[in-house]
């Protein structure tokens, strides 16, 4: 009751400010001028990725439709040095949901290497980062040779 006072007292001390509408600068014959038209709201648009158009067959890496023009035939993924997987190029050295082979995932914690999935922490031939060998005598303890 007496928060409901003290906003009602609070709203009335304070001036009302009107404020003047906003001109509407464009020209007569502007299409939203007219009363029938129809203004399509920010959420009713297309948006830019759903309406962008790339040229298939320029450049598939550029080119999201590219990827699904291979259809098991390496000869399109072997110019990039990939092979098709789902029908799109993977490189099966270092993907990580097709390590070495199509469909071969690798476990949350392993990274796909040379198409191997290793622990980057303690691979001796990868230790730290891909293609990354520790010298002769030292081992590779959470990503560095010879840790300690």
């Amino acid at each position: 009751m007496t928060m409901a006072l003290a906003i009602t007292i609070t709203m009335k001390a304070v001036p009302e400010v009107k404020t003047k509408p906003r001109i509407d600068h464009r020209p007569p014959g502007d299409e939203l001028n007219k009363p029938d038209a129809q203004v399509l709201m920010p959420s009713k648009r297309v948006s830019r990725f759903l309406a962008g158009n790339t040229v298939v067959g320029t450049n598939p890496r550029a080119a999201p439709q590219a990827a699904d023009h291979c259809k098991d035939d390496n000869t399109i993924c072997n110019i990039l040095g990939g092979k098709c997987c789902h029908n799109k190029c993977m490189d099966l050295s270092l993907d990580k949901n097709n390590c070495g082979t199509c469909k071969k995932k690798c476990k949350f914690t392993h990274t796909c290497c040379r198409g191997e999935c290793v622990m980057l922490a303690f691979h001796k031939s990868h230790c730290g980062k891909c293609n990354n060998p520790c010298p002769k005598g030292q081992y590779c303890v959470y990503g560095m040779c010879s840790y300690a």
